[in-house]
């Protein structure tokens, strides 16, 4: 079963199993706009549910992007250090950042949903 969930500083993580796919939402990379560099954790870092876990630039700012969940960094979105674009093409899907095997599962119970995160992004406009 496929769970995609978001948090308040806009990053997502989509679990399949005990693995968590995890990127900026579509509202964060429009608000970013364009996108010219990504860092991403190291392969086997440990990353700690509210803390940074990446950093996007774009023409306007650079930005942390937040562990949604805590885990262990299994697998990096290389392709982005090439084309930091894919995350203004594809924020929630080639423009994943990082994958992680989640330490705690519960703390997915504090994220929202799809339509909880929607309804987030209207209040905060």
């Amino acid at each position: 079963m496929m769970t995609v969930k978001y948090t308040k500083d806009h990053e997502w993580v989509r679990v399949e199993g005990e693995v968590g796919t995890v990127g900026v939402s579509d509202f964060a990379q429009h608000q970013l706009g364009d996108v010219v560099f990504v860092e991403l954790p190291d392969i086997g870092r440990t990353l700690e549910k509210g803390k940074e876990a990446a950093v996007v630039e774009s023409v306007k700012a650079a930005s942390d992007v937040f562990a949604p969940v805590s885990g262990e960094v299994i697998e990096v979105n290389h392709d982005l250090e090439n084309e930091p674009a894919r995350v203004n093409t594809g924020a929630q899907t080639e423009g994943w950042f990082f994958k992680l095997r989640l330490s705690d599962p519960s703390e997915l119970d504090g994220l929202m949903d799809e339509a909880a995160y929607k309804a987030f992004v209207e209040e905060s406009n």
